[in-house]
């Protein structure tokens, strides 16, 4: 269905027209999805390090309101600009399998040469566990020996992100 989204002087109702013309309040999910679609039209191909509010600001749309744990990648350029976000493991409600190996593949073959990495915890406490700290020196060691710095290691728990960089954990 091709959404074309528009808002309602007279309620303040967001609205999708759909492919017949006809328009009808939109779901949660088609905001979320526009949201998504133009957060990541913003961030693509910028500097990633010279807007962390946007970048965070992306990431609570992208991944607060799951109900499941995601792993992905923020991949970046030389000059920290955006190649691609990627989401690499989903797992339960309190865990993901996160392997390193997949992690250098697919910054390899986007050629990236830095990284944030990223994970929520649907609990809704950012605070990270003893096994996000050893699984970010473990990945930081792994993307060394090919020349991929970690910038970073965010945790967004609803509308919490935390930077592991910040609190001195990297």
């Amino acid at each position: 269905m091709a959404h074309d989204l528009s808002t309602s002087i007279e309620s303040s109702v967001l609205l999708v027209r759909d492919v017949t013309g006809s328009y009808r309040p939109a779901q949660d999910d088609e905001v979320l999805g526009a949201a998504q679609q133009l957060l990541w039209h913003h961030l693509r191909g910028r500097e990633v390090l010279g807007s962390p509010q946007a970048v965070r600001e992306f990431l609570r749309v992208r991944l607060g309101g799951l109900e499941h744990e995601v792993f992905a990648v923020l991949m970046l350029d030389a000059q920290h600009a955006l190649i691609d976000f990627v989401e690499l493991f989903r797992g339960t409600v309190s865990q993901t399998a996160v392997y390193p190996r997949e992690v250098v593949k697919e910054s390899l073959a986007r050629n990236t040469a830095a990284v944030i990495l990223v994970h929520n915890h649907p609990s809704g406490v950012a605070e990270p566990s003893r096994a996000d700290e050893s699984l970010t020196q473990t990945l930081k060691s792994a993307l060394t020996l090919v020349d991929v710095r970690v910038l970073d290691h965010l945790i967004v728990a609803g509308p919490d992100v935390l930077s592991m960089a910040e609190r001195g954990l990297m």
